[in-house]
């Protein structure tokens, strides 16, 4: 087991956090952002599972589908959203939304979201944040299990 990281080592991983929030729509790769804090990738995508709950990539895929989410609430559009917070590819983008959000991100939009609207923003945020549930993967988690055996 790894011994909880010194609090030199936690700025450093709020740092790469915080730059994951502020370039979530760039192509950001987990060994950027290790060369960044000068740690290498294992170790810190290790780190950062640890702390944060969740490894970099799934972290970045979480901001990023929050941020598609608040656009189309909004009313910005499915494809103007889909690559607004860096998807490259529509069909990628609504099916990893489908997998958090339990609906297309077209019948998202199309939802009534004016109570979120009436919500202090950080209660919102709070409410609206995707979160995998518990227990189950991702399609591409479960593609790179089945690859390994």
């Amino acid at each position: 087991m790894t011994p909880p990281p010194d609090l030199a080592t936690l700025r450093l991983l709020r740092t790469a956090r915080d730059t994951i929030d502020r370039r979530f729509a760039d192509d950001l790769t987990v060994g950027e952002l290790a060369a960044s804090v000068h740690l290498s990738p294992a170790h810190f995508a290790r780190l950062f599972r640890a702390i944060y709950g969740e490894a970099p990539h799934q972290y970045l895929m979480t901001r990023r589908l929050e941020r598609a989410a608040w656009l189309l609430r909004s009313g910005t559009g499915v494809t103007d959203a889909c690559t607004a917070v860096g998807f490259s590819s529509l069909g990628s983008f609504s099916s990893r939304f489908r997998e958090v959000y339990d609906c297309s991100p077209s019948a998202y939009a199309r939802l009534d979201h004016r109570a979120v609207a009436e919500l202090p923003p950080f209660i919102a945020s709070r409410l609206t944040r995707p979160q995998r549930h518990r227990g189950e993967s991702s399609r591409n988690e479960e593609a790179s299990a089945a690859g390994d055996s």
